[in-house]
């Protein structure tokens, strides 16, 4: 729309913002008044004004009257806050849900704990089960067999003496 793509001048957005303040402001002020008057008119109906009576008869029958609605009170307020707990509880566990699917959960950090494989092992197979891990003791036993060419290169010794037979090939080049 042309409204949308013009730009407000910074007066007019003031005025807008606080005229948008007041209706908010009139608003709040009408949803507390009704709730005042709701809380008034249900303090009416389950709290009668006190009349006291002269009769000493009279004013124990009247405590036990008022004992007994406490107890019901106490009944409802202990209820509505099992209620209460319950839901949120429930909110709570579906709320972990929520960031478990979505997979942005932090994950703990763990401490390093230096075991060796055999105790591994008895820590998840239990006592009963004691595996050796003697990975060595499996493997197959091989001779190494040392080639005659390998054992020259080895043996060549000394840089120097052999300085005569280098400089026959030198020669060899050379020509």
């Amino acid at each position: 729309c042309f409204v949308c793509r013009k730009r407000m001048s910074s007066s007019r957005k003031h005025s807008m913002k606080s005229c948008m303040l007041s209706v908010a402001k009139d608003l709040l002020e009408a949803e507390a008044n009704v709730k005042a008057q709701e809380r008034a008119k249900y303090l009416a109906e389950k709290v009668p004004p006190l009349q006291l009576p002269h009769s000493k008869d009279d004013l124990a029958e009247l405590c036990k009257k008022l004992h007994e609605q406490i107890n019901v009170s106490e009944e409802e307020r202990y209820c509505m806050e099992f209620k209460v707990n319950m839901v949120l509880n429930e909110v709570r566990d579906l709320n972990i849900k929520i960031v478990d699917l979505r997979g942005k959960f932090k994950r703990p950090k763990l401490k390093k704990v230096r075991m060796s494989a055999d105790a591994m092992l008895k820590a998840l197979l239990g006592s009963k089960h004691t595996v050796n891990m003697d990975l060595r003791a499996n493997l197959k036993q091989v001779k190494k067999e040392v080639k005659e060419e390998d054992k020259q290169l080895r043996d060549v010794g000394d840089w120097r003496k052999n300085i005569e037979d280098k400089s026959d090939r030198k020669k060899m080049f050379d020509s």
